[in-house]
């Protein structure tokens, strides 16, 4: 009887051993996520909360966002290696800056196209600039250039066609309205509204602002074929342009569920591209 007991016990005991081992070992075999980091602009970032739920959910990928509030900076952390990833530039701003900075970053893939808007508290439509109005403009070669390019658009002024993208004040061959054209740091151009006649702002800083472009701009930027070089992109370093894990964090990106949330939270403003 007491070998019977003893017995039962120690089957008992190794059974709880056991158990305890096997939770042990899953715990331990569990994999840990892959932790990304990604460099935006601003705090309307609904399309990425939205892709880094999925990406966590369904691939163990741990995004995190690093904000910035200008334009310079998350390039600079890209190419330093400070982030892995980073998304708030047109492809024209990446190439300037890689030209400009003797760098590499690379798109791996297209977000949205922001159209560029011209803002005031002023007027109300375009036709009302008055003669010597002051318009304010971002003062980097790829967003003041374009910025140029929509006030031609809109009729106010005309440049050298030679200056292509990236025209400069220098390249206003006509100013019937004798506009004062004043340069801001794109962080700045929405902050002088009270101080100008109209704004041209980027839809990202527009938006941040309290505006809805579509609604709010006095004049809204067109979306041509000629849009390719505006169109926003994700970008890493040239060296990780096959990185896998990167590559499905664009795929999980460029999804339906992501266009979705763009559509409902910009009102229309901002337009998948991929």
């Amino acid at each position: 009887m007491r070998k019977s007991k003893l017995f039962t016990g120690m089957v008992l005991a190794s059974s709880f051993f056991l158990a305890a081992c096997g939770s042990t070992t899953e715990s331990a075999t569990k994999e840990e996520p892959v932790k990304v980091t990604v460099g935006v602009v601003g705090e309307g970032n609904e399309p990425w909360d939205y892709t880094i739920d999925q990406l966590k959910e369904n691939e163990n990928i741990e995004v995190t966002l690093i904000k910035f509030t200008d334009y310079a900076t998350p390039n600079t952390a890209l190419a330093s290696g400070e982030v892995d990833l980073n998304a708030f530039q047109t492809q024209i701003f990446l190439d300037n800056f890689n030209t400009d900075t003797d760098s590499d970053l690379t798109s791996i893939g297209y977000t949205v196209m922001a159209p560029l808007g011209i803002y005031s508290e002023k007027i109300s439509d375009i036709s009302e600039v008055k003669e010597g109005a002051e318009i304010a403009i971002p003062n980097d070669p790829s967003n003041g250039g374009r910025a140029l390019r929509l006030l031609q658009t809109a009729g106010l002024l005309t440049l050298n066609e030679e200056a292509g993208l990236l025209p400069g004040l220098k390249d206003i061959t006509d100013n019937p309205l004798n506009l004062i054209i004043t340069e801001l740091d794109s962080s700045q151009t929405a902050r002088a509204l009270q101080d100008v006649d109209a704004s041209v702002i980027n839809s990202g800083m527009a938006v941040d602002a309290g505006f809805i472009p579509s609604e709010d701009a006095v004049f809204l930027e067109p979306v041509t074929e000629e849009s390719t070089p505006y169109y926003n992109v994700i970008a890493a370093r040239s060296e990780d342009v096959e990185n896998e894990i990167y590559l499905t964090i664009v795929e999980y990106f460029q999804s339906e569920g992501t266009a979705d949330v763009i559509q409902e939270i910009s009102k229309g403003s901002q337009i998948p591209v991929w």
